[in-house]
């Protein structure tokens, strides 16, 4: 903890690539204002990229985050993507004052965290680092739904989320981390033959006989058991799912393992829905009425368009599962926290990404 109170403040904000950078630049100009407001001085503040590493143990390395913030000797804050857990809650943020720093994570904050929610995590943890009393203009940034408490050691003082949303938070925010709009454009194989297949139900007439006779529930049912058998061929074929390596670790690992679940859900149900789309436009093209209704033996409607895009899209899905065998396994598991977690891992001899992923 700092121990004057200075003319000028500096707070130095480190934040992990990706979506904590991101978070971390859309609230910096309201963090620095909030902060002069709250303290009175002259604040700076200053925001990094940067990678967080962990020990082999999966422990934050604070003796890495030490070269992080070398130059900056007042409040410093650590935004990471890492998701913690302990005293069985979620942690959203802890605080060192006898290191003047804070760690905040990011997934327990959840996956719509607002800029005021996180302004309110950082400010709440500079109050815990800073020796003067703030302003009123902090009250407002009092957190009502969790409170801080002390650890065995009185200079360490933890965040945890509520013990009911807090689980269920922590894995929409690691989803969300996950960023899977981005794992699409990595199953670039899967893609290929999951087109390639939909697009013959716009050529094959007995695909349209079957949809015709085809059940809505059981269409359905067929689209949810083709997005269900691809999900599970994408963990299986690239090893997606992660084992504790301890029992310590059970809680947190279950918690990749549930997000990598939700991830490639969403991102073979957006692959599904754009196949449909993409389907029913080439049929309505392609698909001359007379010559459906000719062939189905019933007169041709938009619905049965629709049902011939649905069957064969769920084709493509099932199919695009076999084409992500020969997608790049490095490629698949970056979009798992599990796998970029390990490339955390650091060692005192070498930081590098490919020695720590062997060192893990």
């Amino acid at each position: 903890m700092l121990t004057t109170s200075p003319q000028a403040l500096q707070v130095l904000v480190v934040a992990d690539p990706g979506l904590p950078s991101r978070r971390a630049a859309s609230i910096h100009s309201s963090l620095e204002r909030y902060l002069r407001e709250a303290y009175g001085v002259t604040t700076t503040l200053y925001t990094r990229t940067d990678t967080v590493y962990l020990t082999p143990e999966r422990e934050l390395a604070l003796d890495a985050v030490e070269d992080l913030r070398a130059d900056y000797p007042d409040v410093n804050i650590i935004l990471t993507e890492i998701p913690r857990h302990t005293q069985g809650d979620p942690l959203i943020a802890e605080v060192y004052s006898d290191r003047n720093l804070a760690v905040v994570s990011c997934p327990t904050l959840g996956a719509l965290a607002t800029k005021r929610r996180i302004i309110k995590v950082m400010m709440s943890s500079v109050n815990k680092l800073v020796p003067w009393d703030p302003e009123a203009t902090t009250r407002k940034f009092l957190l009502g739904w969790s409170n801080w408490s002390n650890n065995e050691d009185s200079s360490h003082q933890s965040l945890h989320a509520h013990t009911i949303t807090g689980g269920p938070r922590l894995i929409m925010g690691m989803t969300i981390a996950n960023e899977p709009w981005r794992t699409a454009p990595k199953l670039s194989g899967a893609l290929a033959a999951a087109s390639a297949t939909g697009a013959f139900g716009i050529f094959y007439s007995s695909i349209w006989q079957m949809s015709t006779y085809l059940s809505t529930l059981r269409l359905l049912s067929i689209g949810a058991l083709a997005v269900l058998v691809m999900v599970a061929w994408l963990i299986a074929s690239h090893k997606l799912w992660d084992r504790p390596v301890n029992e310590r670790l059970a809680t947190v690992v279950m918690y990749y393992n549930l997000s990598t679940v939700l991830t490639l859900l969403i991102t073979v149900v957006a692959l599904y829905a754009i196949l449909v789309v993409l389907i029913l436009l080439g049929g309505l093209v392609v698909i001359d009425p007379a010559f459906m209704t000719q062939q189905i033996q019933q007169e041709a409607s938009f619905n049965n368009y629709l049902d011939i895009a649905w069957l064969s899209a769920a084709m493509g899905v099932v199919a695009g599962g076999i084409g992500a065998s020969f997608d790049s396994d490095a490629d698949v598991q970056k979009v798992t926290h599990g796998q970029r977690m390990r490339q955390r891992v650091y060692t005192d001899n070498s930081t590098d990404a490919d020695d720590t992923v062997e060192s893990s």
